[in-house]
């Protein structure tokens, strides 16, 4: 299986050093695009998003996460973001839309 990023250019081609494919994007409904066509492609089993794009879209990804569990979409800080806390419980109530 597939690893894509998607996410800035910093972000993309780092991860295309490691051998990962890329995907450029500019704003954060470009990468909600770019995600919703891979959740449909067979051979792509991990997703790592740039968490600058991923902040805006959080909602709409937990939505898409329920309909299609993999491949799995990670956010991962973008080159010179700070770490950000994420509430894990937070996210999977969304997710069940309970609480």
């Amino acid at each position: 299986m597939k690893i894509v990023a998607i996410g800035g250019s910093p972000f993309v081609a780092g991860l295309q050093l490691a051998g990962v494919e890329g995907m450029e994007v500019s704003s954060s409904k470009e990468a909600f695009s770019k995600i919703k066509i891979l959740m449909e492609e067979k051979d792509v089993g991990l997703v790592i998003v740039s968490d600058d794009f991923e902040k805006e879209i959080r909602d709409d990804l937990a939505d898409l996460r329920l309909k299609h569990p993999v491949p799995l979409v990670y956010a991962v800080p973008a080159p010179g973001s700070a770490q950000e806390k994420i509430e894990y419980r937070e996210l999977i109530k969304r997710m069940l839309k309970i609480g």
